[in-house]
Parts: C-alpha cells; structure tokens; sequence
C-alpha cells in the first residue's frame, strides 16, 4: 500500500470499508436464521451483530450495513427471523426492531468514537446501541399489538413479550463489545 498514490489509497479503503459491509450484511442474515423460538419475538443474534456493525465499522458504514439488511428484507428476499421478508413486513410485532437495528449500529458506533479502545468505553457504546434498539422496537411492537392486532393489554406487550429479553441482550452486548475490542487490537497489529 505504500507504492500507491493518494487515489488509490483511498480507493482501496472503500473497497475494503464495502467488503466490510457486506461481511455484516451476512452476518446480520445468518443471526436472523440462529435463533430461539419464543412466541411474538423469536431470540435471535441480530442485536449483537448490529452493534458490532457499528462497533466495528463505525456509525455510518455501520448503520450503511444494517440498512442494507432491512432493504433486502422490504424487496422481499426472506431474509428476516421469520423468513419472512417483503412490504408487508412493517405491520409484524418485530418489525420496529428490524428498524432499530439501524438506530443501534449508528448508536454504538457514534459512542465508541475514534479515542482510545477501551472496553469499558465499547461496553458502554453497546448497551447504547442496544437501548437505541429497544427504544423503537418496543413502541413499535405495542402500536402493532394494540392498533393493528386489536389486542387489549399493551402490558402484557411491553413487558411480558419485550422486557424479558432485555436481560440476555445486556449479556450480548457486553460480549459483544469484548469481542470487538479483541478484533480491532488483533487487526491494528
């Protein structure tokens, strides 16, 4: 890389930044398919790997990859927990957190900055990424259940089919953000 001019440095960044990209946009289809079948919201993988996107690849290559997941999803190629994908999609109980993915890797990609790597400072960044996730997945989910499923307890939404999972995703995420400090000491090297 150091017989190459300036323009092809910076061509071989983007080349290198879009391979990225698409290694997440992978991941995020694969973690879609890993996945726990619970009723309402399956468990599946796919807030760690959006946070790692934005971990990883920062906020906007970060949040780039994960919305190219969601628009493969919108275009029909089923490739969202379910298997599902197309329009019709946006009226699913989970859909507000496909959407939330976005929100998390731009999060946890924005917190982690360009400082030191620290794995408190990663942490830290990763929860973020993951509440930015549930701050739009859950009032999603509760508008869905209560305004188009016409069911009556927005409790029983919120919390019984929601909050529950909040506990295993603060132990990803965490994971997660050790995972990422690892990588990008072992890539720096």
């Amino acid at each position: 890389m150091q017989d190459m001019n300036k323009t092809e440095r910076t061509a071989y960044r983007k080349s290198v930044k879009l391979a990225q990209c698409a290694l997440f946009v992978v991941l995020m289809i694969v973690s879609a398919f890993i996945r726990i079948p619970i009723p309402y919201v399956p468990v599946t993988f796919q807030t760690v790997v959006a946070v790692l996107a934005g971990l990883m690849l920062g906020p906007w290559w970060g949040a780039a990859s994960v919305a190219v997941y969601v628009i493969l999803g919108l275009l029909g190629l089923p490739v969202f927990a379910n298997g599902g994908g197309g329009y019709a999609y946006v009226v699913q109980l989970t859909f507000g957190y496909i959407i939330g993915f976005i929100a998390a890797a731009l999060v946890a990609g924005l917190l982690r900055g360009n400082g030191a790597w620290t794995f408190r400072r990663a942490a830290a960044a990763a929860l973020a990424g993951m509440l930015a996730n549930y701050a739009i997945g859950v009032p999603y989910f509760a508008l869905i259940w209560r305004y188009y499923l016409n069911y009556a307890s927005v409790w029983e939404a919120v919390f019984v089919n929601n909050m529950l999972y909040l506990p295993k995703d603060v132990v990803l995420c965490v994971l997660a953000a050790l995972l990422a400090e690892r990588l990008w000491k072992a890539l720096k090297r």
